[in-house]
């Protein structure tokens, strides 16, 4: 299973060249065509610095769930460091 799940927008039926990408509830980021220069961009409202572009789709996610993994890995020490669930 993936960690991430992808959708696609659509309008009226009309499928966009606009993915996003949740993990479980949360927004992990989004892949969007920009037509005017020929590219794929990703971005994550995870942080203002996530960002970046691929010359396809599937580029651009797995740019996406690339750049994700890494930031996550900051969280490691006190996801590690955590005695048990919150109450």
């Amino acid at each position: 299973m993936d960690a991430l799940t992808w959708t696609q927008g659509s309008v009226a039926g009309v499928p966009l060249n606009h993915f996003v990408a949740q993990a479980g509830a949360v927004e992990a980021g989004a892949v969007t065509f920009d037509a005017s220069n020929g590219f794929w961009v990703w971005a994550s409202p995870l942080s203002d610095e996530a960002w970046g572009y691929a010359p396809t789709a599937d580029g651009a996610k797995q740019a996406l769930t690339l750049w994700l993994r890494a930031w996550l890995e900051n969280f490691r020490p006190l996801l590690d460091a955590a005695p048990g669930p919150l109450p």
